[in-house]
């Protein structure tokens, strides 16, 4: 008999106690903060964020939640440095937000995807990664592995412009780790997105905590941030009205869930006739557990793609990015190959691999006779046939049609 939280499927993809818990460190401190929107007349029009306080530390998934209109969206482009704040102090890995250095060490996935759409997938990637000034292999092998990594490897010569909204996001998704960042922020990452691709994005944004990275995660699918997310905060007009840890937040203190394999009914009647004893009958409930929908669509999926067939859209991703999960060994290099299957035989180590066979048997005799200049034949090269004499009844056959063509009597 194990004892269990009250909802056991709600918790089933939250990360595991040995999943290393968030750094002392702060990344991003926000003190007072408050943005008033004025009118053309410098009137007050809006109090979008009123006095709010938090911190994010390293290596924690942070929630920000809230209803539409409540101050998620201005509270996060004040952290970007795109809106000044009216009042209150931000500080970001300890310095403004408007620090240069310190952007270069942020990724963020905006609520719509501002993508060129003339360009395609890895031409976006590229782009993006000149912007950060990345070495040219870095910024090639990160765009390879992030294509892959979303789903978006088979279709990277597409226009990013025909691509649905959860492909566009998906792409945008990658732009915004090309960087490979300390802080993530990502700002409604799963919309548009099927089930397969928010099973992704949870599974990556755990994993850049694992690693130590820093993600603020704004979504109002509650759900996935159920799923990720260590602390959240509740924003309600433009004020923090609850914040905590999820599991402080969600537990219910005086229910207590006891799951156990199937048990007999003799069984089932002694452990009710014991509980009774001390809780009232209406009190108690027995049901069957069910899988959560995310699950068993999964599972529907990985049947249908073992035995189907080949998509046109977006693919479900393959691991994280090795970059991003701190991988340092990478493959041997296109030109080290070409260099190593060149190389004569013999010319390897004892731990080079055998030299490939090669497919067919040239026959050199024929290619040397072929590539022969003219003259250089040795003696045992075949003679040339002799030119056959002309006899007189062939001239004579000769002049006459020759006379025939001028028109002229044969002398």
């Amino acid at each position: 008999m194990t004892t269990t939280e009250a909802n056991p499927q709600a918790g089933a993809h939250r990360p595991s106690p040995l999943v290393p818990r968030p750094s002392p460190e702060v990344v991003v401190s926000v003190r007072g903060l408050t943005k008033i929107f004025k009118d053309f007349w410098t009137r007050p029009k809006a109090r979008a964020v009123d006095g709010v306080d938090f911190e994010v530390r390293r290596g924690e998934v942070f929630g920000l939640l809230g209803p539409n209109g409540s101050g998620k969206s201005t509270t996060v482009k004040m952290l970007l440095g795109l809106l000044y704040p009216t009042k209150g102090h931000i500080q970001v890995f300890g310095h403004s937000p408007r620090h240069v250095a310190t952007k270069s060490r942020i990724g963020y996935l905006p609520e719509e995807s501002y993508l060129y759409r003339y360009l395609n997938s890895r031409e976006t990637l590229q782009f993006f990664g000149n912007l950060f000034e990345l070495p040219g292999k870095d910024r090639a092998d990160r765009t390879e592995q992030l294509l892959e990594m979303v789903g978006l490897g088979q279709v990277h010569r597409r226009a990013v412009g025909e691509f649905s909204k959860g492909m566009q996001r998906r792409i945008g998704l990658a732009q915004a780790l090309i960087n490979d960042p300390d802080l993530v922020i990502l700002d409604e990452p799963t919309a548009g997105l099927d089930p397969i691709g928010c099973r992704e994005v949870k599974d990556l944004i755990l994993a850049l905590a694992r690693r130590g990275k820093t993600v603020i995660l704004s979504s109002h699918l509650l759900a996935d941030v159920e799923d990720v997310c260590d602390r959240v905060v509740i924003y309600y007009g433009g004020k923090i009205v609850e914040a905590g840890a999820l599991k402080d937040l969600l537990a219910t203190p005086d229910a207590l869930c006891i799951t156990t394999p199937a048990l007999s009914r003799q069984t089932l009647e002694r452990v009710l006739e014991i509980i009774r004893q001390d809780v009232a009958q209406d009190k108690i409930h027995i049901d069957t557990p069910t899988q959560n929908l995310e699950r068993y669509f999964l599972e529907v999926v990985q049947t249908a793609r073992n035995a189907a067939a080949q998509t046109s859209g977006a693919t479900s991703g393959a691991r994280v990015a090795a970059y991003l999960r701190g991988d340092t060994q990478e493959k041997e290099a296109p030109d080290k190959i070409l260099e190593r299957l060149a190389a004569p035989t013999g010319a390897g180590t004892a731990s080079s691999p055998q030299a490939l066979e090669p497919a067919s048997t040239v026959d050199q005799a024929k290619l040397a006779a072929l590539t022969e200049a003219p003259g250089a034949r040795t003696a045992s090269s075949a003679p040339l046939p002799a030119p056959q004499p002309t006899t007189s009844a062939d001239l004579e056959k000769a002049n006459e049609k020759l006379a025939d063509l001028l028109g002229k009597t044969k002398s």
